[in-house]
């Protein structure tokens, strides 16, 4: 088989874009803007993905179209939502054949391919999905920020912000995130907080961990009582994966990946010393969703 295909990872973050060989030769990457579906604006989620991989292609001085694109999108669940993405990336001419799933299943496929397992992410939003023995399969989580994404950058950077303001008020006690944080977004005071936190977006939000983080890290009780309830809400989306999945012949493999849980992200090594703990067996190596996307393009081409 010959050919060349796009692997798309599509985050509330950024958008990373893999072209390669179907042989799996990498020939390009690329960082573009998030990719996070709005249901009202798929196109801009279309367009977000277009522009990272015709920047992947000038890079590698390659021409589109491609041979086959497989795009992970965050908010992309759902066959409708799917579909309608699909028609919109093809009409941007970047590949002869195009599918589309969740950015959690480009990770998983890197992490597995069809073996079981349990994939947890954790980054702007949070999931859980795996695989059981039999074939089975399950997700937890990933329910979006009004719903659910319990231990996701979003939901820790509100409640250092809803902690900062209790603070101000006297509500409970003061946290050294305040300056910290204050300082990271470029306000004065407290007070200028609730116009800036209706004008950001989730991923500026989200971008508050590290403060909270390094407070936890000095000794921040608050921040702390922050990090722990995170870690305590990602090992709960496993525990729940792993009991809908059940019984298991051994201690079932974990994968962790996005911006919270990859490489030198901030909660990784608390989180899987905390699986560990719960009798689930991380793997070391690190998820790459861009090249589980490729790969899966790549199957594209294989089922004719």
């Amino acid at each position: 088989m010959s050919g060349i295909v796009l692997g798309v990872d599509g985050g509330g973050t950024c958008t990373r874009v893999l072209l390669a060989r179907v042989d799996g030769e990498e020939l390009a990457r690329s960082v573009g803007a998030p990719a996070l579906v709005d249901p009202n604006r798929p196109e801009a989620s279309a367009d977000a993905v277009a522009a990272a991989c015709r920047e992947a292609a000038e890079a590698a001085g390659v021409a589109l179209p491609i041979t086959a694109l497989w795009a992970g999108i965050a908010g992309a669940g759902g066959t409708s939502v799917c579909e309608i993405l699909g028609a919109e990336l093809g009409r941007r001419g970047l590949a002869e054949r195009v599918g589309v799933g969740t950015d959690a299943d480009a990770a998983y496929h890197d992490a597995f391919g069809d073996a079981p397992g349990i994939l947890l992410i954790a980054g702007t939003g949070s999931v859980a999905l795996g695989r059981g023995e039999d074939g089975s399969s399950a997700t937890v989580g990933g329910w979006g920020v009004l719903l659910g994404d319990e231990g996701s950058g979003y939901a820790i950077g509100m409640a250092a912000l809803r902690s900062i303001v209790r603070g101000v008020d006297g509500r409970s006690m003061s946290t050294s995130m305040k300056e910290a944080v204050l300082e990271r977004i470029g306000l004065a005071r407290p007070e200028e907080l609730i116009a800036w936190v209706a004008r950001s977006k989730k991923s500026d939000v989200a971008g508050l961990v590290p403060m909270v983080c390094g407070a936890a890290d000095i000794g921040d009780p608050v921040a702390a009582t922050i990090v722990e309830g995170a870690i305590e809400d990602l090992t709960g989306h496993v525990l729940t994966v792993v009991r809908r999945l059940g019984p298991w012949s051994g201690r079932p493999n974990v994968a962790v990946s996005g911006g919270l849980l990859g490489e030198d992200g901030p909660l990784r090594d608390r989180t899987r010393v905390a699986l560990v703990g719960l009798s689930c067996q991380p793997i070391d190596r690190v998820i790459d969703p861009a090249r589980g996307a490729a790969r899966l393009a790549v199957r594209l081409l294989e089922s004719g």
